[in-house]
């Protein structure tokens, strides 16, 4: 049975392109209408009409950035009052750049804690009060399998996921019946992000990229690395009135690669 979403809407972070561009287009096929939000509005116009062909009654873009929040509030404030609460929020972010976590500055620590917690935490505070008044509310944040396992040479992105996942579990813990928060942790996934990862691999071991590639997928079970839109498909059932018993839970989609029971 493929969850029903008519009736509500969306909020999806960092939407013009992988996990969060398909994610959006999901959302919008099961009848949602979706609000997507990038730091560049002109690489979300064509994704509006993407969203409104593929069956979203409605469909915005909205222009912030993640880490200008004192701009970013105003905005969201502006777009409810235009167009009413947002029952499912999807914090979804590029992560930091990659790294030994020994020659990481204290900025970089900062930037990465702005953008992956803070600004979620902003959204949630300024969405809630209208789930509340809807009875209906899903906050689900992509996040990532190393807040399970840390991953090698992420050292920055090992630190700061691990604080999104502990800020969610305690988040629910306090939000009222009705609103739940998830998170996702994909695992390796066919986006910009991580073919930016294995480009830096090749170079920092002096690989070629179709080796880094092929030991990382030695590593997955299922042979292969996921689609953005299998993520998306996860997200989209989180977001569901059939997940409402689901409250707290960090959920890999990571093809049977982790260790971690």
């Amino acid at each position: 049975m493929v969850p029903d979403l008519s009736g509500r809407r969306a909020l999806v972070t960092g939407a013009s392109a992988g996990i969060g561009r398909a994610t959006a287009l999901e959302l919008a096929s099961r009848g949602c209408a979706v609000t997507v939000l990038a730091r560049t509005i002109g690489k979300l116009d064509g994704l509006v009409q993407d969203l409104k062909a593929a069956g979203a009654p409605a469909a915005f873009a909205l222009q912030g950035d993640l880490e200008d929040r004192e701009a970013l509030k105003p905005r969201v404030e502006a777009h409810l009052q235009a167009h009413g609460p947002i029952h499912i929020l999807v914090n979804n972010a590029g992560g930091p750049p990659g790294g030994p976590i020994l020659d990481a500055k204290e900025q970089d620590f900062l930037l990465a804690f702005g953008r992956l917690l803070m600004a979620p935490h902003l959204l949630v505070q300024l969405l809630v009060p209208g789930m509340k008044a809807e009875g209906y509310g899903r906050i689900i944040n992509v996040v990532s399998t190393s807040v399970r396992e840390p991953l090698p040479n992420l050292g920055v992105s090992n630190t700061i996921r691990g604080a999104t996942a502990a800020w969610a579990k305690t988040l629910a813990k306090e939000l009222p019946p009705g609103i739940t928060i998830n998170n996702v942790l994909p695992g390796a996934t066919a986006t910009e992000r991580l073919e930016k990862l294995e480009l830096a691999n090749a170079e920092r071991t002096g690989r070629t990229l179709e080796q880094v590639r092929a030991d990382m997928v030695k590593t997955i079970p299922e042979g292969r690395v996921a689609e953005a839109k299998e993520i998306a498909a996860l997200i989209a059932f989180l977001a569901s009135s059939e997940a409402a018993y689901l409250r707290g839970q960090s959920i890999a989609a990571d093809g049977g690669r982790l260790n971690a029971i």
